[in-house]
């Protein structure tokens, strides 16, 4: 039986009308105006309502060339409900307005045998956003093309849990027939969010937002856990998918294929000049196989 997760954000975080869905996202991917990359094996990218980070997101989702991907794998943060672990969804489809993207249950009935993961009931998996917002975009880029996922929603690990899952996943890095969306949203700033670090070398607040927010990136990209473990204790810079990054990073640690994370574009949901000033930011990253690594591995 059919156990359908519904594109219960269509309608208010973006549209729910196709035509229009698919006009903004042609229009999105045109002015990224990237190449398409067969070495692209992941991305990150944001998850804040299209009219906010649509934009932003296209410089990950353009990198992506599905010719040769069958499966792709999402790890969300979980925005309302908690749990210490990570949890697999009960779905057996997922719906855009663009077309449907059936899920695997053969790789959830293989990571359920772990008995490391918990399941989430439809309830929650409708409720959250983080993995939603990244479906349309992966609609967009598969048309045409049989793609299942796998959409795990990633819980508030401690840092041996973010460990644990990130070493039992990164058999699924080595396949090149898999694909990895990574959701967050980088700095939630200001009393909204009670978050209102400022560095006043930096001048202008959203130039300090900025500043930190790249300090985040750059570790990153060295694909180290223990120093974005490190920088995230230090700032608390307000990234909402900081467990599912971290989740990967050790991925990337642990998996035979050596992979480079490589930011492409970062933007703010506004400019924060004063103390009464909230902002949100939208960072995109796309995740390359590194030849010259290969070559270092392989000798």
């Amino acid at each position: 039986m059919e156990r359908v997760r519904r594109a219960s954000h269509a309608g208010s975080w973006y549209t729910n009308n196709a035509r229009k869905l698919e006009e903004e996202l042609n229009g999105w991917l045109g002015a990224a105006g990237l190449t398409k990359s067969p070495d692209v094996r992941a991305v990150i990218a944001p998850h804040a309502g299209y009219s906010y980070s649509g934009r932003c997101a296209a410089y990950a989702f353009g990198n992506i060339d599905p010719t040769n991907i069958s499966r792709v794998f999402l790890l969300g943060p979980s925005h309302h409900y908690y749990t210490p672990k990570c949890a697999l969804t009960r779905a057996s489809v997922y719906c855009t307005p663009i077309g449907d993207l059936p899920v695997d249950q053969e790789v959830i009935e293989e990571l359920s045998a772990t008995g490391r993961f918990e399941f989430m009931d439809l309830s929650v998996d409708e409720a959250e956003h983080s993995m939603e917002m990244h479906l349309p975009y992966l609609a967009k880029v598969f048309q045409g093309h049989t793609v299942k996922v796998v959409p795990i929603l990633v819980g508030a690990l401690s840092s041996q849990s973010e460990a644990m899952y990130g070493q039992l996943l990164s058999k699924y890095v080595d396949d090149p027939k898999n694909f990895f969306s990574v959701s967050s949203d980088f700095c939630h700033w200001g009393s909204r969010f009670s978050y209102t670090y400022y560095e006043e070398k930096h001048g202008a607040i959203h130039k300090s937002i900025e500043a930190l927010d790249r300090m985040g990136m750059e570790i990153i990209e060295t694909g180290d856990p223990v120093a974005f473990k490190e920088y995230l204790q230090e700032y608390e810079n307000t990234i909402c998918g900081r467990h599912p990054i971290s989740v990967f990073l050790h991925m990337l640690k642990h998996c035979s294929t050596k992979i480079k994370i490589g930011f492409v574009r970062y933007e703010q949901s506004s400019q924060c000049k004063n103390f009464r000033d909230s902002s949100v930011s939208y960072a995109s990253a796309a995740a390359k196989v590194d030849a010259s690594g290969e070559e270092e591995k392989q000798d």
